[in-house]
């Protein structure tokens, strides 16, 4: 394990188990801190690993990387704004699913109160709040293409986890359900219905669906991922740690 990095030069010296490592270590923690924040953390200290490792990144096309991302991932640390827009995201109960029909998902169980102790009790017998993002994607050009598709949301009860199984369980019922309709549809410029959000957090999911997202690897191995992301041409950059967990 690398204690400190003191100097950019240095990180060429380190081999690459070493700064993935290093970079899952000194975020272990931080995914719930502000977007102010994580944007100032990436920018002092975590920038120089990223291209660092952009630099060493073994599948550097999208075309070889298309077979590498099916599976499950865990974002483990992320400077994408809407994913905490709804309080109280359990980061634990959080997920990407890439399937091979072309179809991916994100998925976060949001349970307000769960992160202090002398609320569990209490907040336990309250419903939780699971919401899914299915995008479309594939490789053009040696890009990749990415389309939000739907955002499904469900109230569940908090003493029964939301894990991997269930997860790939509503993504996939739901993509069998809707397929047709989503194959035949190639314009997604409606509204997503979120009745179950206020106004105001509804109207910034609905920004950020009916936007067309740009997504790059810089970096991606079997177990590991560094994505920048930018859902406008204007917007900052936004930097995701994946690690797979399936």
């Amino acid at each position: 394990m690398i204690e400190k990095l003191p100097s950019v030069s240095e990180l060429t010296q380190q081999n690459t188990s070493e700064l993935k490592n290093y970079l899952l270590a000194i975020t272990k923690g931080k995914d719930t801190e502000s977007l102010n924040r994580k944007t100032l953390f990436y920018k002092n200290e975590l920038s120089p690993i990223f291209e660092e490792l952009s630099r060493r990144n073994p599948f550097p096309k999208a075309e070889q990387q298309a077979s590498i991302i099916l599976g499950v991932w865990a974002p483990v640390w992320s400077t994408i704004p809407f994913q905490d827009i709804v309080p109280g995201r359990i980061g634990e109960q959080s997920y990407q699913i890439f399937h091979g029909n072309g179809y991916y998902a994100n998925i976060a169980r949001y349970a307000p109160g769960h992160q202090l102790s002398f609320l569990q009790n209490i907040s336990a017998k309250f419903l939780a709040y699971d919401l899914m993002i299915i995008q479309r994607y594939e490789v053009q050009t040696g890009q990749w293409y990415i389309q939000n598709v739907a955002i499904e949301q469900a109230l569940r009860k908090r003493d029964i986890p939301l894990d991997i199984d269930a997860s790939e369980d509503w993504f996939t019922a739901t993509v069998k359900s809707k397929s047709k309709v989503f194959s035949e549809k190639n314009n997604f410029s409606e509204a997503p219905d979120l009745h179950n959000l206020d106004k105001s957090t509804a109207k910034k999911f609905t920004k950020a669906f009916l936007s067309i997202p740009q997504l790059e690897h810089l970096y991606i191995d079997s177990d590991f991922r560094l994505v920048k992301t930018q859902r406008e041409a204007k917007q900052r950059p936004s930097y995701t740690i994946a690690v797979r967990i399936r």
